[in-house]
């Protein structure tokens, strides 16, 4: 079967992005670049999200994973060595919005910065490598954990209903990140055990914080 995500067994870097807080995610001077750089129609899209993150803004949790993930899951698959030329590219928020496709990693970017944005607290938003049994490919999700060691809620472009982990048999959680913390999952897919964090690194985490960075005005 064709592989659909480049499965990177690695260790992290963390690298600590600038606080989140409730706002846009795509800047003025972003949404104009969304306009020069890609469409009219990728403009668009910058308004779209950036509105529904205001009307989010008051909504509980369950809305707005709910209305995120509906969000990002309506953009293209494309894999990306086709979509990019690269075996593997891990594209920002704006790159996602403005050329409306990407592949697992991208959905999962995506949804991470905007529920952050959201307010929603970094210990509660994973990005999750699992092996997806059905597709028998690498895969990528976001994990939201209601507590600390709750059982995580899937937020999935393979699946839109998110349901918890322990419904989706279909999934075998390897281990999850986010810009503080990295853990080996465990079979029941909680976080299982923490790496040590002056240990941890990762190339593409570290390049797309640059490329984040570089965006901003």
């Amino acid at each position: 079967m064709k592989k659909r995500c480049v499965f990177i067994f690695t260790t992290f870097l963390l690298v600590n992005p600038a606080t989140h807080l409730a706002g846009p995610l795509v800047s003025n001077d972003m949404l104009n670049h969304l306009k020069t750089a890609y469409s009219n129609q990728a403009y668009r899209r910058g308004l779209a999200i950036n509105k529904l993150l205001v009307e989010l803004q008051d909504q509980g949790i369950q809305t707005q994973l709910a209305e995120v993930n509906r969000f990002f899951n309506q953009f293209e698959y494309a894999e990306d060595q086709v979509h990019w030329g690269e075996q593997d590219y891990w594209a920002t928020p704006a790159e996602f919005l403005g050329t409306n496709k990407g592949d697992c990693e991208d959905f999962v970017i995506a949804k991470y910065f905007a529920l952050r944005k959201l307010g929603v607290p970094d210990e509660r938003l994973y990005l999750t490598y699992v092996k997806a049994l059905r597709q028998n490919v690498a895969h990528m999700v976001l994990s939201y954990f209601p507590t600390p060691t709750s059982i995580p809620q899937v937020l999935d472009n393979y699946n839109p209903v998110i349901v918890s982990a322990d419904k989706r048999p279909d999934l075998l959680p390897v281990y999850s990140f986010n810009a503080k913390s990295l853990f080996l999952s465990n079979a029941s897919a909680g976080l299982g055990k923490s790496l040590p964090t002056h240990k941890i690194k990762n190339s593409m985490w570290t390049k797309l914080m640059a490329d984040i960075q570089k965006e901003q005005p």
